[in-house]
């Protein structure tokens, strides 16, 4: 099971996390969202090991913009949380590993799904609200069983320290991996430390 912290920007804080060895890290190029990563220093992210995979996360931001953006911070992954296309999607596969994600609730139709299979690399499931996730609302994970794909997925959306022991029963051959985020904050992006160090032991323990 993959461990992926996302919303970071705090450079001491990114240090912090990056000592417990997750395996990605997202940054937030949104700036409608609180964890906007704002004037993010090259030299920070260079510091990550080069183990931790770097995510830029975007909001139907324009193909320019992202390429420029992947380019400048040497990301690994780029996460979609919009509505991009599938072709979007596509071009982007020459620039990094990309990761398309959508929100769920009961109704979501998978079907939707099957434009982007051979345009992604990664799915991640988030709950379906009207913002761009970091709502810290989970999701029925039962819908996860109308999930037919080759695709992995991230499951994303309300994990806490609560219920992430009851996440890793998800009993999906897709399931790729984790997204710890809103529920494991001090505040808007700094994350709590203890708390993280407590899910990776778990998730660690269940997983590995």
């Amino acid at each position: 099971m993959k461990i992926k912290v996302c919303g970071m920007r705090d450079a001491d804080n990114i240090k912090a996390v990056a000592a417990l060895n997750p395996d990605y890290l997202g940054f937030i190029f949104f700036d409608k969202s609180p964890r906007f990563v704002g004037n993010l220093q090259a030299e920070v992210l260079a510091d990550i090991p080069s183990t931790i995979n770097k995510v830029a996360v975007f909001v139907n931001e324009s193909l320019e913009n992202i390429t420029k953006l992947v380019d400048k911070y040497n990301f690994d992954f780029i996460q979609l949380h919009g509505d991009e296309s599938p072709d979007l999607c596509k071009a982007l596969r020459n620039e990094a590993i990309v990761i398309k994600a959508f929100g769920l609730n009961s109704e979501f139709d998978f079907k939707q799904l099957d434009k982007y299979k051979n345009k992604v690399d990664l799915f991640l499931f988030d709950t379906k609200t009207e913002s761009h996730g970091g709502s810290g609302q989970t999701f029925d994970w039962n819908v996860l069983d109308k999930y037919d794909l080759e695709v992995p997925f991230f499951v994303s959306g309300g994990l806490a320290p609560d219920n992430i022991e009851e996440a890793l029963k998800i009993d999906h051959p897709k399931l790729y991996g984790v997204d710890l985020n809103s529920k494991f904050e001090i505040s808007p992006a700094l994350k709590d430390i203890d708390q993280l160090e407590k899910a990776f032991s778990i998730i660690k323990q269940s997983t590995y």
